[in-house]
């Protein structure tokens, strides 16, 4: 099984717009820092699959030590991305890659975007800009426990 340890959801301008450790993952000192510079390295990869593809999950698209990189370009292009522990069977890389298809698209594709465009909908709120919302960090950390 995999838990995520980082979400990072990145505005068109690749600026990121909500950032969250998330899961069951033990936090390491440095740990903040490696999961910012992995996924803003995978940022690059992105940029190239997004316009070549019309898939909206990009599946497994970088790789590094035992963390696996996901991202879910919205129809407006906003990403979002996870890096996962993981901390199944090494040989089993099917059922590892299945294990985080199922996490990944259950906690970001699913509710994290509905509350995404919940977010979009209000007046107030500038698309772009920092989410600083306390309810949707509540909200996002609950999902995460309840799939991690």
């Amino acid at each position: 099984m995999a838990t995520t340890a980082c979400f990072i959801i990145v505005s068109r301008n690749d600026i990121p717009i909500y950032e969250a450790e998330v899961g069951s993952a033990t936090k390491r000192e440095d740990a903040a820092q490696m999961h910012q510079f992995i996924l803003h390295a995978a940022l690059d990869i992105v940029q190239d699959l997004a316009w070549t593809t019309s898939a909206m999950y990009l599946k497994a698209i970088d790789r590094f030590n035992d963390l696996v990189v996901s991202v879910y370009v919205t129809a407006g292009h906003i990403l979002c991305v996870s890096d996962f522990n993981c901390v199944s069977d090494k040989k089993n890389t099917e059922k590892m890659e299945n294990d985080i298809y199922v996490i990944f698209f259950a906690f970001s594709v699913g509710e994290v975007h509905e509350l995404y465009i919940k977010i979009l909908l209000n007046p107030l709120y500038l698309p772009g800009s920092r989410i600083a919302s306390s309810h949707f960090d509540t909200k996002v950390r609950a999902l995460a426990r309840k799939y991690l």
